[in-house]
């Protein structure tokens, strides 16, 4: 029986020992902020939503609204060979075989819409609202990413708190398997209390490598989101501090100026004002003007003029209006109304959607900071509890049974504890990712 026990402590001590690989005085201490700075520069999400941030700015050009004119360069070169028969008005003929013709047309072209219903100036307005709703975009992206890092890290905090917790478990599980052993040694004890308190010490120990597990698999899902090595060790802070001060008609008010889906649906209703500004464009005159200056040299031998080249100036002025297109004109300008009317209802939409989602929000983050003073309380008693009832089993009062069932009450608390503060914190951190404003402290 004896050498059985000490096959398990053995046994135990070596599940421990490979355990330590994960104690956090041996890795590099990765902070909050750190850890934003790193997602902020290497984050793929990131990247990508500034590299189409920077091509929605690059658009947002007079030429690419159709303000400006376009000029280009035109060079033609035709040429052909021909067998020619020609009957002069006194019935002679003239036979040219092989004639040679060529002719060659090079010049500066200018095409200018100079009006068009000032749709160009609609078309300019609506680059530089894509280029807002891109930025907004990139905004949003970026508090996203925070917010998964910021939750990523005080989800780590949390688990290895329990960590901790169930490494204190065990030891108390160590201990209550030293008095058992004593006991037993000196007949106070069954062999079912000695093996009843190993088989506790082989569940803490199991627990305790389950949650480092779980632990492990967070650091990969960190270090991804940092876009670094996923196998990267470092250590988290052991403390979770939560901002108790958020008030709810703050946190609203916030949110109608900053939030990134309400900034966006404002924009989309004035992309939608915009569209109908370009549909009613299409009522007015299309006027341009043209110009340019060419050379032209052709060669035609069987031609009555055998080489000519000119150059020289050519502008002129063209105008057309929309009359009658089906009745389309009105179709679409009726279309681009109702594109309005629902772009204004998406705005309320997604304002109430924010505002409910706040709400239920708040809700969590209050009961989390309640759940933290009563688990904080219960903890405290319930430790002390433990060190009475182990008190009491030294000396054999109470039985093992009530022993575990103290051990298990503390145990109970700290996770109830720890789970407090990171259900508040959690809410702290999407409350503040609602509105735009999330700070590191």
């Amino acid at each position: 029986m004896i050498r059985s026990v000490k096959y398990h402590w053995i046994l135990i001590a070596g599940l421990l020992a490979g355990v330590k690989s994960v104690a956090q005085q041996a890795a590099p201490l990765l902070t909050i902020k750190d850890a934003v700075e790193i997602a902020l520069k290497n984050n793929y999400n990131i990247k990508l939503t500034k590299n189409n941030t920077t091509i929605a700015g690059n658009n947002v050009t007079l030429g690419n609204a159709g303000i400006l004119p376009q000029v280009s360069g035109d060079f033609t070169s035709t040429n052909s060979i021909q067998n020619t028969t020609q009957t002069k008005s006194d019935g002679s003929q003239a036979i040219i075989n092989g004639a040679h013709n060529s002719s060659i047309n090079y010049g500066i072209n200018l095409n200018w819409t100079i009006f068009d219903g000032f749709g160009m100036f609609a078309n300019y307005d609506q680059l530089k609202q894509l280029n807002e709703l891109s930025q907004v975009s990139q905004r949003d992206t970026i508090e996203s990413t925070i917010s998964d890092v910021i939750n990523t890290y005080y989800d780590l905090v949390n688990q290895n708190q329990l960590i901790i917790a169930q490494k204190g478990e065990i030891e108390i599980s160590r201990t209550q398997l030293r008095y058992a052993n004593d006991k037993f040694d000196v007949g106070r004890a069954s062999r079912l209390d000695v093996l009843n308190a190993q088989v506790n010490l082989n569940t803490d120990t199991a627990t305790l490598l389950g949650e480092i597990q779980q632990f492990r698999s967070l650091k990969i899902r960190m270090n991804q989101l940092l876009v670094r090595p996923l196998q990267t060790d470092f250590a988290v802070s052991d403390t979770i501090v939560i901002d108790d001060k958020l008030i709810l008609g703050d946190i609203i008010n916030q949110a109608q100026t900053a939030n990134p889906k309400i900034l966006a649906s404002q924009i989309n209703r004035r992309l939608a004002e915009t569209n109908l500004r370009q549909v009613q464009a299409q009522r007015y005159p299309q006027v341009g003007v043209n110009g340019g200056y060419g050379f032209t040299n052709s060669k035609s031998p069987a031609g009555f003029a055998r080489q000519q080249d000119s150059r020289g100036l050519n502008y002129g002025l063209t105008a057309t209006i929309n009359i009658f297109n089906g009745l389309n004109q009105s179709r679409k300008e009726r279309n681009a109304k109702i594109q309005i009317d629902n772009a204004n209802i998406n705005l309320a939409q997604t304002r109430q959607a924010i505002e409910a989602q706040i709400n239920n929000f708040y809700i969590t983050y209050l009961s989390g900071l309640d759940l933290v003073k009563l688990n904080q309380a219960n903890m405290a008693v319930a430790k002390r509890n433990l060190d009475i009832s182990l008190e009491k089993y030294k000396l054999g009062n109470i039985t093992p049974l009530e022993i575990r069932e103290a051990q298990k009450n503390y145990l109970d608390a700290q996770s109830r504890y720890f789970a407090a503060q990171y259900q508040a914190k959690s809410a702290e951190i999407t409350l503040k990712e609602i509105t735009n404003n999330i700070n590191i402290q």
